[in-house]
């Protein structure tokens, strides 16, 4: 009876569909929203941010809302004390409690908390342009790695089909040398470039398996399964770009730029603030208070009476004029200016280092256009050549050394066309994120 259950069970567990774990490619689209959701730098920029919204909250309290404070104690004395009602001294011991609130706000401060709302505002506008700073690094390196890795797989291919055509033609050659047309010399040059062919097939797939570790980490890939990338190359669209509107726009909407400027105006702010400070500031003050004590031999009146009888409240108005500190405020004036200056100063230069990054962009970007498009012929003329070398090898019109150079040639070709199209498809996306598209939107 246990043998049929066996095999019944059995025969169930064959039956059931067996269903295979597909991994998709993941695109460079794919691998940016991946390396953002994952990164590191990206959950510090967002807590910073958070950080920055509760700055923005306290400096509206503190500008518009009182300072409110509650206190109690109780304590006795045992010991020579003053009664409160006759205001002369016994000495017995007594009991003692009391109950104050007290409340105060600034009603002028020399505008320095209406200062410091625009400063946290902005400060929270430079955390949200520096998360979008981080998350373009993160991608340009990404796309960067991305591209790295599909070059060398696409390279592992062009070498495959390089050492089987070197296998299959250093078979030919030792069948010519069978027959006389070819010499050992041939055989053994062949050999030889069979081994190069495979000890450059062997270094390519470690670069490849290279690549793919830096762009895991880039990912922070922690998943149980094999990174795949998407190795279908893109279309190549040439584009031209308006050198001088890309600056133009750049120079206004740059996260880099903006961050300066905003470093400017809080530069200001400060500066305002501690000019202001020497100014008298005034403070409205209010409070409660009430108490109760007793003492031994006293009849004292019940507490409920005490905390009404004893009940007072006060409101004052303080003006505190600032006289002399030690020179403190001057030396803040002095160093916020220079804070100021060297602001400024730092604005010109990012606009100065934009400009003259878009131009290089810009001309790069040409440049690789044209590369690219040269390398397409270049590619084209030496895989023509390659295969008219190979019939000249196989009729024996040419040595096993000049099919060498030929090899060669189209192997360093098929290499130069890939590495201008992906070095085009980077400058290009470096183009447009300076005239305002994310790389992640690209």
């Amino acid at each position: 009876m246990l043998k049929k259950i066996t095999v019944i069970s059995l025969f169930l567990f064959w039956s059931l569909p067996v269903v295979m774990a597909v991994t998709i490619p993941m695109t460079i689209h794919d691998c940016m929203e991946y390396a953002i959701s994952k990164s590191t730098k990206i959950k510090i920029q967002k807590a910073d941010i958070s950080d920055k919204r509760l700055g923005i909250r306290d400096a509206v309290l503190s500008a518009f809302t009182p300072v409110v404070t509650a206190s109690t104690y109780a304590y006795y004395n045992f010991g020579r004390s003053i009664d409160p009602q006759t205001n002369t001294y016994f000495n017995q011991t007594s009991f003692h409690n009391n109950y104050s609130l007290s409340a105060y706000i600034d009603l002028f401060d020399g505008l320095a908390a209406v200062n410091n709302i625009n400063i946290s505002k902005t400060g929270l506008l430079i955390s949200q342009s520096l998360e979008k700073q981080v998350e373009a690094d993160i991608c340009l390196s990404v796309m960067e790695a991305y591209y790295n890795v599909v070059y060398y797989n696409r390279l592992i291919s062009v070498y495959e089909n390089l050492v089987e055509d070197a296998r299959q033609t250093l078979s030919l050659v030792r069948r010519q040398e069978e027959l006389g047309v070819k010499g050992y010399a041939d055989v053994i040059q062949m050999e030889a470039d069979l081994s190069d062919r495979e000890y450059d097939l062997i270094s390519t797939e470690n670069m490849a398996k290279d690549q793919l570790m830096i762009l895991k980490a880039l990912l922070f890939w922690d998943e149980e399964e094999e990174l795949v990338v998407d190795q279908t190359l893109p279309t190549f669209i040439e584009e031209s770009f308006d050198s001088e509107m890309i600056t133009l726009f750049a120079m206004e909407n740059n996260p880099e730029v903006k961050m300066a400027a905003w470093n400017v105006e809080n530069s200001k702010r400060e500066l305002k603030v501690a000019k202001w400070s020497l100014l008298p500031t005034i403070t409205l003050y209010g409070g409660w208070n009430t108490s109760y004590y007793t003492y031994s031999g006293y009849i004292s009146p019940s507490y409920t009476n005490q905390f009404q009888n004893n009940m007072g409240e006060y409101v004052e108005l303080g003006l505190t004029i600032p006289l002399y500190n030690r020179l403190k405020g001057v030396s803040n004036i002095q160093k916020k200016k220079h804070s100021f200056n060297n602001a400024r100063l730092e604005l010109e230069q990012k606009k100065m280092d934009i400009e003259m990054e878009v131009k290089r962009a810009v001309q790069d970007c040409e440049g690789a256009s044209v590369a690219y498009i040269q390398s397409l012929k270049k590619s084209s003329v030496q895989e023509e050549a390659f295969k008219l070398n190979r019939k000249k090898l196989e009729q024996g019109l040419i040595s096993p050394l000049e099919f060498q150079t030929a090899n060669n040639n189209y192997l360093k070709a098929k290499s130069d066309e890939m590495n201008s199209l992906f070095k085009y498809l980077i400058k290009k996306a470096v183009v447009k994120y300076y005239f305002g598209i994310e790389y992640i939107n690209q």
